[in-house]
């Protein structure tokens, strides 16, 4: 299993950053960088599902594996959604992909770092990952400390 890390330093509490990644108003800001948009369909709770969605009801299906409030949290990506519907064997091809959010309090803020792990990722999509993640989080940074 390949594992991408990011991570930043944030100056506000744990608290706050973990309101800035999760809630209604703010994840669609920072995930914006992803896809102009973007939201999520959840109501966050360990064992829920989830749906990862730009304007035009496509994107990626999830199941929230864990769930530490303000903590860590860790997503697990089941399938492709398409206009809203489900893409036909999408759950073989990104079976074991995982994004894990760790927040670590630290002097002044919280040390933010997002694993994405998974097998047999395909390469655009690494290429995606690599130039999108670090806006994300400077967006992320500038919603919690604002």
């Amino acid at each position: 299993m390949e594992t991408t890390k990011f991570e930043i330093n944030v100056n506000a509490s744990p608290a706050k950053v973990w309101d800035s990644l999760w809630s209604d108003v703010n994840y669609p800001k920072w995930t914006a960088a992803f896809c102009e948009g973007s939201h999520a369909i959840t109501d966050w709770k360990e064992g829920s599902s989830v749906l990862f969605l730009d304007k035009d009801k496509s994107g990626m299906s999830a199941v929230i594996e864990k769930n530490d409030p303000e903590k860590f949290m860790s997503i697990k990506t089941v399938g492709e959604i398409s206009k809203g519907e489900k893409v036909a064997g999408s759950g073989a091809m990104c079976n074991n992909w995982y994004e894990n959010y760790t927040l670590t309090p630290q002097n002044n803020g919280t040390h933010l770092l997002i694993e994405l792990k998974g097998d047999g990722i395909p390469n655009e999509f690494k290429d995606f990952i690599d130039n999108s993640w670090p806006k994300a989080l400077n967006d992320l940074k500038a919603i919690a400390e604002g």
